[in-house]
This record gives C-alpha cells, structure tokens and sequence, in this order.
C-alpha cells in the first residue's frame, strides 16, 4: 500500500509540474519570440545558409497572413484550434486512400513547430493537441499568426515570411504584393522540395488557387469581415445539421 501511495503521488507531482511548465513556457511566448525550433536547429546543421528574421505582424504585409490562412486554414479565425470539419474530410479521405491527409489548423502547426520535436507518434500528438489549446486560451488569433510567420519553414533553411520575401524577391516582408504572398504560400506543403525563387508550373498553378482562395475567403483580419464569414459558417453548420437530421430520418424510416 505503502509503495501504491508514493507512486501516486510522484505521478500527482509530474502532472502538477507538466502542467505547471507547459502553461508558464506558453503564457512566456505568447509576450517574447521563440528563439529557436527543433527543425531550425536541424537546418541550420544541414545547410550552408541559414535565414531567419522575427517581424511584429505590423511589419508583414496583410496579404500574407491572409494568404496562410486561405491556403492552410480558412476557418482559423473562426475555430478554437481545432478544425473538426476538415479532421472528418481527412478521415474520409485517409480511409478511401492510401495517401494520408491532415488536418492541422494553423494553431496546431504552430504548436508543434515551437514546442514540440519532428516526428508522427501518438504521444507528440496528444502533446500537439494541449499545446494548442495553451495557445487559444493565453495567445491572441494575431500573436498565432504572427509566432507562425515567424518560424515556419518556406524553404530550404529559410524560416518566416520575413526571410522568404528577401531570399524570393529581394524585399522585406512589408512589401510584398498579395501574388508574391501567395507564391510563397503555394511552397508551404513541402518548403524543402518546392521554390518560390525557382517555381515550378506546379507551384505557379497553386499560387493561382491561393489566389482565387483570398479571394472567397476575403480579410478575415477585418472585424466586419469575420462578423459576416461567421454568420455565413453558422448558416452552413446549420443546414448541414437539417441535412443530417433528414438523413437519419430516412434511414429509421427504411
């Protein structure tokens, strides 16, 4: 009983410390820039030249973050973090085919690339998914946005929008034109294979999609903007709802 007693409280002691860390190293980042990631620290060994630069989300041009949000998360200023929707088109999709698809939000990706390690297992995942809902609850949507554009990886040893602009189009990160914002964003799915310096007609065609994407999702940054989007998601959560209650009546009925 005796050693069932001190088990219990050496696991209640780690839990309290995780809980304890997790929370203040979040709560610290969401004030001061990560200084480095688990993949910065790899390129930077891997590769000759290394390019990174922190900018304030006031010091890159509004079309890129709205270009990222178009292309990986359309929904990211309207969820908590986790985007359900597209976690049920991935499940479909995985089970249709061999070709594993994700659902990462931009909150997610941003948790694993600051606080976790490279990797698919089951135990980063579970850290992935507490390090998100860290991020939502003590960071803003902007302080996400502006964390992400500073450490994702837009090339080969090249981190943050900042550093894609000058090493792309030789201008900073405010300058850019949303058809650069979006050339950059096309490379986002695999940044070591794909180039915004040297695209591809793949990766022209994608910029193209980015495009028409900002479009249809519009500035989502702009209070007035995400009013109206939200209304528009709650019509359409909405009538899929009546489509599914429909659909089960049917079933019973048969």
């Amino acid at each position: 009983m005796r050693v069932l007693r001190n088990t219990f409280r050496v696991l209640l002691a780690s839990v309290f410390w995780f809980v304890l860390v997790s929370v203040s190293w979040v709560a610290l980042l969401g004030l001061a820039n990560p200084p480095v990631t688990w993949v910065m620290a790899d390129q930077a060994n891997e590769q000759a030249n290394f390019h990174r630069t922190n900018k304030d989300l006031a010091e890159v041009a509004r079309c890129m973050p709205l270009a990222v949000i178009a292309s990986e998360d359309q929904r990211f200023m309207t969820h908590n973090g986790f985007s359900w929707t597209a976690i049920e088109r991935a499940m479909e999709s995985n089970k249709k085919g061999k070709r594993v698809k994700g659902a990462s939000t931009i909150s997610q990706q941003t948790a694993k690339n600051v606080f976790l390690w490279p990797g698919r297992t089951y135990a980063r995942k579970g850290l992935e998914a507490w390090f998100t809902v860290l991020m939502e609850a003590f960071w803003t949507k902007e302080r996400i946005l502006e964390v992400y554009l500073n450490v994702a990886e837009m090339g080969k040893g090249v981190f943050g929008a900042e550093a894609a602009a000058r090493q792309c189009f030789g201008r900073s990160a405010l300058k850019l034109v949303p058809a650069q914002a979006a050339l950059i964003t096309a490379t986002l799915p695999a940044p070591r294979r794909f180039s915004c310096s040297r695209p591809s007609v793949y990766i022209r065609g994608r910029q193209q999609w980015v495009l028409r994407q900002m479009r249809n999702v519009g500035d989502v940054l702009d209070p007035q903007v995400l009013a109206r989007r939200k209304a528009a998601i709650q019509r359409e959560e909405e009538r899929k709802a009546e489509r599914e209650a429909r659909r089960r009546s049917k079933t019973k009925k048969s």
